[in-house]
């Protein structure tokens, strides 16, 4: 296992042209100390779990030090929010050290609430302690849970004062993705009409996470179903557990089908399809029941800026198969959960049946005398 001199960074995304992103490093935080560190997320990048120990290890992971062999940089994107466009965001928050390789695995290393970026506007670059552990666990708990996620290496604290709706303290996430790509991050060239910085973007995400499609006349299209796929995926796996995101802009979803942007998020303590977890989400956008079908409309806006690339009927087909890979999906999780050892006809009638007794049943307050 590495030491921290010696941990093997191979920054593709840095080897981009500028367009894509705004090197900086990050911003110092004042006497940083170590919250919690993840010895399981260590092992995805061949990390000594003894590192950890480090005196300065805390310097390291708030950015007051680099990391021997990064590159940090702010990512450039854009993004859907709540319906309308936005048309530039990038990393406000966020500076991407480099992607450290293991074996056959490449993992992007960001510190999230590292300061100040061109795409900060008026925020302050910072992450608070209280927002910083809810991510922390809860994106360990979707891996155990077996859903798709980034991973959390370790949390570093600082006593440095926050000001959100009230006072709190400074924090930095050190989050662990195979990539931190989004569907925002073609939007924002599709907009600007640049279209060989989508092609681009595009060729080096099939290169670095689907090669098997490289070199293939219809990459792009076949590139645009791979996303398409892991999305149904993923919101499937989130409605299977009661699981609500709260922010499912387009700048906020993964091509991967990660997981990812902690934020209000929310896990149901009854069923209620209705539920909203987003205090700011006062439409009800992203209610609960409303995400499969968010997920879809996400998919339309990358497909959107993929129509330089790949026919607008083509793009269309594969769209129109999303429900379906949902549904199957949604079927076989919930099918797991009932015990169900056979698949037959009615099975998703069943687990809507139950849903919906769920969903009329009151809760009980205190003990029932029968």
């Amino acid at each position: 296992m590495a030491t921290l001199e010696r941990l093997s960074f191979d920054n593709t995304f840095a080897r981009l042209p500028d367009v894509f992103h705004t090197r900086l490093a990050p911003t110092p935080l004042p006497e940083p100390y170590l919250v919690s560190f993840n010895p399981d997320a260590a092992t995805l990048i061949g990390l000594s779990t003894e590192e950890s120990k480090r005196l300065d290890f805390p310097e390291y992971f708030s950015g007051n030090r680099l990391l021997p062999g990064s590159e940090p940089l702010a990512m450039l994107y854009a993004g859907h929010q709540f319906g309308y466009y936005v048309p530039q965001l990038g990393d406000g928050r966020a500076i991407l050290l480099g992607e450290i390789r293991n074996g056959g695995e490449c993992w992007d290393m960001q510190l999230k609430g590292a300061g100040q970026t061109p795409y900060s506007r008026e925020g302050d670059g910072r992450a608070v302690l209280r927002s910083s552990i809810r991510e922390y666990l809860c994106s360990e708990a979707m891996h155990g849970l077996g859903i798709p996620t980034t991973r959390a290496l370790c949390i570093v604290g600082s006593d440095a004062p926050v000001y959100r709706e009230k006072v709190e303290t400074a924090a930095v996430l050190t989050r662990l993705a195979p990539s931190h790509v989004r569907f925002g991050s073609f939007e924002v060239f599709y907009y600007r009409r640049q279209d060989a910085h989508i092609a681009t973007l595009a060729d080096y995400v099939i290169a670095r996470h689907f090669p098997h499609l490289e070199g293939q006349a219809d990459r792009h299209a076949r590139f645009f179903g791979e996303v398409a796929a892991r999305t149904a995926r993923l919101m499937a796996h989130w409605q299977a557990v009661g699981f609500a995101h709260g922010v499912m802009n387009t700048d906020n979803m993964s091509i991967l089908g990660l997981t990812f942007d902690y934020g209000p998020f929310g896990f149901m303590e009854r069923y209620d399809p209705a539920f909203i977890c987003n205090h700011s989400d006062t439409g009800g956008r992203y209610a609960f029941y409303q995400q499969p079908q968010i997920g879809q409309w996400n998919l339309a806006a990358l497909a959107q800026a993929l129509t330089p690339l790949v026919a607008a009927d083509k793009l269309n087909e594969i769209l129109d198969g999303y429900g379906q890979a949902y549904w199957a999906q949604l079927t076989a999780l919930m099918r797991q959960k009932l015990g169900l050892l056979q698949s037959q006809e009615g099975d998703i009638e069943l687990a809507g049946a139950l849903l919906d007794m769920m969903r009329a049943a009151r809760p009980v307050h205190g003990p029932r005398h029968l």
